[in-house]
């Protein structure tokens, strides 16, 4: 493409759409793209790089599977209708979120445990995140201390997901040292009291905090810290104590109620000075209205990529009806099977307002780390900055919540065969 495309003179974003230039050009000075980016190539590559145990967690899915396949079934059945001789010479990808503005409506969703993917953990995908302008969202099963996270974040948008512990004084101190270290909103998610079943993790012994690896978050917790003294487990000679203690905290199996929902929400804002709360695992109807009801800041509609539920709704489907009910009332964004632009643009058109990107970045951690990182999310905005240019989109508030964009099928006349357990 012409790299004195007059959009640069329009856009307060890079022009992302040079990243696809950058690979054709790439021969030429005797260099190649990282990898292919084609999320089935993706994951073989991936699952080369990983350990049995990295790739076990990575890609297992609840049961069957069939929450996964539904997830893609569902983005299979919506398509998109391009409009031609549009302007977008004027075309940005701009976006905001809570006031923060981004390169895009995408951020990176919580993942666990990433340095089972790759020895820095955590940190790599921070500090891709912030080069590139998109929020990171860390999740408490992270195998980084928060305020390490933070520092690699610098002046990134960063939210906290947190697992609510049993513990109230835990729960306080995590999201003390959350506020602490720059994290400007407040996550829970409320549909992982503990692990789904998962066959093959479960036949592996794949639980890499019962094996001393990936407690980092809740080891340099001093309130943790106390716990585990008061037990008498050393974690250094105690790693696998210590890292079971800790997860046991955390994906305790022990659900929480709406009941105890007003003194989190009240806790956070106290600690923050007001900023943003919202769940995350909402799928049916029922909770949007009755977390709305309650005073959340948003909902993120999410079935956690088919990993929890087996035989659900695909979160597409779970988007579409939620927003009808409370789309107007509340910050809606969306998780769950994004594999490309096309998908983030069929979440927008159905009223997400924001979209978390999950295991593709974690592919490319795992591939070539903050490079690979990098690389994955530079090529899903390319992906996406090419699919405004050539479908006719000059901004992202022209999608969301238009539905004129797309052609729908009904549940069940269209289906998708997925080769791969992306």
């Amino acid at each position: 493409m012409d790299t004195k495309n007059e959009n640069k003179n329009f856009r307060t974003t890079p022009e992302y759409a040079e990243y696809q230039r950058d690979g054709f050009w790439a021969s030429n000075d005797g260099k190649v793209m990282p990898f292919s980016t084609e999320p089935g190539a993706l994951e073989d590559r991936a699952k080369e790089k990983l350990s049995e145990g990295g790739w076990l967690y990575a890609s297992s899915n609840a049961g069957q599977s069939t929450t996964h396949l539904a997830n893609r079934q569902a983005f299979f059945r919506h398509k998109i209708i391009p409009r031609m001789l549009v302007d977008t010479n004027k075309r940005d990808t701009k976006h905001e979120i809570w006031g923060h503005k981004t390169s895009a409506p995408i951020g990176f969703a919580p993942i666990g445990i990433n340095k089972i993917y790759h020895p820095l953990g955590e940190l790599p995908v921070a500090q891709v995140a912030k080069e590139l302008n998109l929020p990171y969202c860390l999740s408490t099963a992270g195998s980084t201390a928060i305020e390490d996270v933070g520092k690699a974040n610098g002046a990134g948008t960063r939210f906290f997901q947190l697992y609510m512990p049993h513990d109230d004084e835990l729960t306080v101190s995590l999201l003390k040292r959350a506020v602490a270290s720059g994290f400007t909103a407040c996550i829970l998610t409320v549909d992982t009291w503990q692990l789904g079943w998962r066959h093959d993790d479960v036949n592996a012994s794949n639980y890499a905090f019962y094996h001393g690896q990936g407690a980092d978050l809740g080891l340099t917790d001093p309130v943790f810290q106390k716990r585990l003294a008061a037990d008498g487990i050393d974690p250094k000679t105690m790693p696998n104590e210590a890292g079971a203690k800790w997860i046991d905290n955390v994906w305790h199996g022990r659900a929480h109620t709406w009941e105890k929902l007003p003194w989190l929400m009240k806790t956070w804002k106290e600690l923050s000075g007001g900023k943003p709360f919202a769940i995350k695992g909402i799928q049916a109807v029922q909770d949007a209205r009755k977390a709305v009801e309650m005073g959340v800041d948003g909902i993120v509609v999410s079935n956690h990529a088919g990993r929890q539920v087996d035989g659900a709704q695909g979160s597409l489907d779970a988007l579409e009806k939620i927003v009808d009910a409370v789309g107007d009332k509340t910050y809606i964004m969306f998780d769950s099977g994004i594999r490309g632009a096309s998908d983030v643009v069929k979440a927008l058109c159905l009223g997400a307002q924001f979209v978390f990107i999950g295991r593709l970045w974690v592919w490319g951690l795992s591939i070539m780390g903050e490079h690979g990182v990098r690389h994955v999310m530079k090529s899903l905005l390319a992906d996406l900055d090419i699919m405004f240019n050539v479908a006719g989109i000059q901004n992202v508030e022209q999608l969301i919540g238009n539905r004129e964009w797309l052609e729908t099928h009904p549940a069940g006349q269209t289906m998708i065969a997925e080769r791969s357990r992306l």
